[in-house]
């Protein structure tokens, strides 16, 4: 599946993984963006979430491929929990700053890789031998359409 930035802008703080959960670290992107610019969807999926998560307004897009992308920190929301966007779509408006993010199941994943700028693919072990999907979490699996990923050989 191919990412678009969903906003212009600059990244002004990239991707920072936590060292263990809880822990402090920037679990997306961060850009500086003029106040009132489109945010877009990276690319097509299902809005799973469209509101406010304390004083934010924020939006988490599912997509085929099972990543889940969230747009959060927006001045406002042009969408709703359940309706389709195609990649590009309006999802709502920036503010002064705006976070990029992605999970694939329960982790979160450097946006930057899927939008083709970030450094190198950082591995991370499935949750135990033989679990299903990414990370075990019951995404997509070995089986069916994968890109041609094949699971490592059983010793």
């Amino acid at each position: 599946m191919f990412y678009a930035p969903p906003v212009e802008g600059v990244v002004v703080d990239p991707f920072r993984p936590p060292a263990h959960p809880g822990a402090p670290g920037n679990r997306g992107l961060e850009y500086a963006t003029r106040p009132g610019s489109a945010v877009r969807a990276a690319a097509a999926g299902i809005v799973t979430f469209a509101g406010r998560v304390g004083s934010g307004r924020h939006v988490t897009v599912a997509h085929a491929d099972g990543v889940r992308t969230s747009y959060s920190f927006l001045a406002g929301m042009a969408v709703r929990t359940g309706q389709s966007v195609g990649a590009g779509d309006v999802l709502g408006t920036a503010g002064a700053s705006f976070h990029f993010g992605a999970r694939i199941g329960e982790a979160y994943v450097d946006p930057a890789v899927l939008l083709g700028i970030g450094g190198p693919a950082r591995l991370v072990p499935l949750a135990r031998r033989g679990a299903t999907g990414w990370f075990g979490t019951g995404g997509p699996s070995w089986r069916g359409t994968t890109g041609g990923l094949r699971p490592p050989a059983r010793r």
